[in-house]
């Protein structure tokens, strides 16, 4: 390392942390978008040797990423409703996709989506019983009325602050739930008593995380921007959208002091769709800073990722790359088409998010370990799932050797 990447490096990740903790408190989020499971995705997970399923490596380039905030939070957009897995369009992912999500530092995830009831009642509590089981935090979609009103606001405490995180979505794909099941729908009525109660918590902050628009487009619609505004009246502070699967704006306003911040759609996260401006997304790093009794948004960037997908001894795997302007070169992939494909989008998102975008912009993939995810040993999930979602015991990962 080249002595002014190095001083660079340590001012940046190192030096203006410790500052910041010095003189007032901090929390940091990352924001991720749609975690898909189509059909080829489950095919590529599976390890024929171990005959099991191992979707770790899916996740690994962003461990370091993701281990530098306090509470990373995706969208899971399938079921976890057991066999026999499906991809689209009625989705069901195996059990270790959400261990792998687990294992590399991921919080918090949101399961109000259409696709929550692909498999019915049963798999919507399903889903709900494998993220209790493996201690993974999650709003959206409950088992019953006494799950909701435990679980339905999210309270994210660190550093002596507190983020309450709400979680909808516009529709189910015409499948209803059904009672005691429930899914936070897009309702006013709703989403102004949840936002009272939040209220009621002495909050510092409040994000809702939301599933609107329409897909495969650019820009948010009419019925995104109406219920925008209607949180921005309620009194919500950041709106992360999903759904469309491609980019669309993200906007910070400060109204003489009040900040609001909106990103319409993240785009996606991990799916088998490569077409352009679908084959990627982005993530949103947030940091909120407190000093005494004032509050405000320290640092707000975004970082892109691509999906690579790559064929090694006849076996198709996915990969989420993060992406500066060079953190790869061609030499990276064995196919030239795929860096081509990369490029491709990290040229066209660039340009779309740098002509539409309000005072967010490009930020450095990378981020100091200020914790270290808690590891799921995959060779008990056998026994997690005979035991019907039982508290599983947990043991730290180690620190990886640098």
């Amino acid at each position: 390392m080249n002595k002014p990447f190095y001083y660079f490096y340590f001012f940046t990740f190192f030096f203006i942390p410790s500052i910041t903790h010095f003189f007032g408190q901090e929390v940091s989020f990352l924001f991720m978008g749609d975690i898909m499971g189509h059909g080829p995705q489950i095919n590529a997970a599976y390890d024929k040797t171990k005959k099991r399923y191992d979707y770790s490596g899916v996740f690994n380039p962003l461990e370091g990423i993701i281990s530098s905030v306090d509470f990373a939070i995706a969208n899971l957009e399938v079921t976890l409703a057991g066999q026999p897995y499906m991809g689209y369009p009625q989705f069901s992912s195996p059990d270790e996709l959400a261990v792998a999500c687990k294992n590399v530092g991921i919080d918090v995830l949101v399961t109000a989506n259409n696709h929550s009831c692909d498999r019915k009642n049963s798999g919507l509590i399903r889903t709900v019983e494998v993220l209790d089981s493996l201690n993974i935090l999650h709003t959206g979609t409950f088992k019953n009325k006494k799950n909701r009103e435990k679980d339905n606001l999210l309270i994210l405490s660190k550093e002596g602050i507190k983020v309450g995180l709400l979680n909808y979505t516009y529709g189910t794909n015409g499948i209803p739930f059904s009672y005691p099941a429930y899914v936070n729908l897009l309702d006013s009525n709703l989403i102004k008593n949840d936002i009272s109660n939040a209220n009621s918590k002495e909050l510092d902050k409040l994000i809702v995380f939301v599933h609107w628009g329409y897909e495969y487009k650019d820009f948010p619609n009419s019925f995104q921007k109406k219920f925008n505004n209607y949180f921005y009246e309620l009194g919500v502070d950041v709106v992360i959208g999903s759904h469309p699967h491609v980019l669309q704006p993200m906007i910070y306003k400060n109204y003489h002091g009040r900040e609001f911040l909106t990103v319409f759609s993240l785009g996606n996260f991990v799916s088998n769709q490569r077409d352009p401006r679908k084959d990627g997304g982005a993530m949103l790093r947030l940091s909120f800073e407190k000093k005494g009794q004032n509050i405000k948004i320290s640092r707000k960037e975004y970082l892109l990722t691509w999906v690579h997908k790559f064929l090694k001894n006849n076996q198709y795997y996915y990969e989420i790359l993060p992406c500066s302007k060079n953190t790869y070169n061609k030499d990276y992939f064995s196919n030239k088409e795929d860096f081509i494909s990369m490029k491709k989008f990290l040229n066209d998102s660039r340009k779309h998010l740098n002509n539409n975008n309000l005072e967010i912009e490009e930020g450095i993939p990378y981020g100091y370990a200020k914790r270290l995810p808690v590891f799921i040993d995959q060779n008990r999930l056998p026994k997690i799932r005979k035991i019907l979602f039982s508290s599983i015991n947990t043991k730290k990962r180690k620190k990886r050797k640098k």
